[in-house]
């Protein structure tokens, strides 16, 4: 019987146990809210069917511990959450048993040799120094072993900085009477800068990682940007899919997009995972090293499908029922190496 491998994401929308602050929001869920939004998630975990789970905005760690109880899975996965954790967002995970290698960590840190600073690549350009060291939601590393002939397959599951404005109005030189009203746009470029530096930052993990080796790796989470975007050219390298015949390839340390794989077997593009004032888009993915890509040299998992869960995302009432603001993905794979 073949080897399979399926790997999904879920922004939880906040999995907070109940009467706790959230934000600015002190009274936090009622307990019928998140019995309800429990509820959502344990008939999204058994309609999926994931063998290795990624989760973005989890505060509490006993709020996880409970959906999985619920659906009868606690025996079935070990849940990878900060000790303790609670009182702040984390990247969390549920990965079966029998995969799980090692012990997961939190990478909070920028690497050291992260530096964002330039004098400008002419005289026309001025100078810019960028001051940030960390990641705003700590990224989460672990290791799976789905094959016992084969390198564990690393996965990071991170959260980047929202799309929203930053709020700038606690600022020292914030001046109401020049900054009022153009607090939106500053407020949308601070959170653009920090996105992307994180972008750089993960980049930079997974090249010392990736380059120069064969090691299997897989990148998911919300990254809070679509595919075309900076940021996920930043974390890709936008690696060339080949569509001709036989071809064979594949880049060393470039990731590959589950969702365009999935786009390229498709009539159709159907795939978002966000509405916000109207505006379908993709901010979440799961991203491959080129061990998961049907046309490289180095293929060792062939790629099956991605599904989209986003129907709820089309019910106004979405959040009374408990449901996120975001689309779950999954993506499957099987083992077959490339010959």
């Amino acid at each position: 019987m073949a080897v399979k491998l399926s790997i999904a994401t879920a922004n939880t929308l906040n999995l907070n146990r109940p009467n706790l602050p959230m934000y600015r929001n002190r009274e936090g869920w009622l307990p019928n809210e998140y019995d309800q939004k429990v509820k959502w998630l344990v008939s999204q975990l058994n309609a999926v069917q994931a063998d290795v789970w990624g989760f973005q905005e989890l505060w509490h760690e006993q709020a996880l511990h409970d959906v999985f109880e619920l659906a009868g899975l606690d025996n079935q996965y070990q849940l990878l959450v900060p000790s303790g954790h609670q009182g702040k967002i984390a990247c969390a995970a549920a990965v079966r048993s029998e995969l799980m290698v090692g012990q997961p960590e939190w990478i909070k840190n920028f690497p050291g040799s992260f530096k964002l600073a330039s004098q400008g690549d002419d005289a026309q350009t001025g100078a810019l120094d960028l001051d940030i060291d960390s990641f705003s939601r700590p990224i989460l590393h672990f290791q799976i072993k789905p094959h016992a002939d084969e390198e564990n397959v690393h996965v990071y599951v991170c959260h980047f900085k929202s799309k929203r404005p930053t709020w700038i109005g606690r600022e020292d030189w914030y001046d109401p009477a020049q900054h009022k009203v153009h607090a939106n746009a500053l407020g949308y470029a601070i959170s653009t800068l920090r996105r992307t530096a994180e972008a750089v930052a993960l980049r930079m993990i997974l090249t010392e990682q990736m380059k120069h080796t064969d090691t299997p790796v897989i990148v998911l989470g919300d990254f809070n940007d679509g595919q075309g975007s900076n940021t996920l050219n930043i974390l890709t390298e936008q690696p060339r899919f080949l569509l001709d015949g036989d071809a064979r390839g594949g880049a060393d340390n470039a990731l590959y997009s589950a969702g365009v794989m999935q786009q390229y077997r498709s009539r159709r593009d159907v795939y978002y995972t966000h509405i916000h004032n109207n505006h379908l888009e993709s901010l979440d993915h799961i991203l491959v090293s080129e061990q998961f890509y049907d046309r490289s040299r180095d293929r060792v998992w062939a790629f099956k499908g991605l599904e989209v869960i986003n129907d709820h995302l089309n019910d106004e009432h979405y959040e009374s029922l408990g449901a996120t603001d975001h689309g779950i993905i999954k993506a499957k794979f099987v083992y077959r190496p490339f010959d």
